[in-house]
């Protein structure tokens, strides 16, 4: 008989029939730990690759910027202002967009460290199987 979530009734059987069962069940639990440590590694790894890719992409800004946008900018912004200040606006400008797309980079990686490590949890599954014993 099976329960509504796929697992078997195992009220009915033997204390011997569960006790032979052990290393079957220690086998499934060593097969699904692996398998969360893999998919932790793809997700931590995909969250990585993100997180770099927004770095690269605050840097891609700042060098590219750095000589066509500062020099049209103050161009353009020269006709209204001195040239000094529209150096300056520009200049902050630029560090702002830059200091966004670092704030995301930084934000990703933060969300890589915080993800739970499976081996954490393999750990704790043995300590509470010596616990047993």
């Amino acid at each position: 008989m099976t329960t509504p979530r796929g697992f078997r009734d195992r009220s009915e059987d033997s204390l011997f029939t569960l006790i032979g069962e052990i290393p079957e069940l220690i086998r499934n639990l060593v097969i699904a730990e692996v398998d969360a440590g893999k998919a932790w590694v793809r997700r931590t790894s995909k969250d990585a690759g993100i997180g770099a890719g927004w770095i690269a992409a605050a840097i891609f800004f700042l060098f590219w910027a750095v000589g066509m946008l500062i020099a049209f900018a103050v161009i353009l912004l020269a006709l209204w202002w001195p040239v000094w200040l529209a150096a300056l606006v520009v200049l902050i400008g630029i560090l702002l967009v830059a200091a966004l797309f670092a704030l995301l980079g930084v934000q990703r990686f933060r969300k890589v460290a915080r993800a739970q490590n499976p081996v954490q949890s393999i750990v704790q599954d043995v300590k509470e199987v010596r616990d047993e014993f």
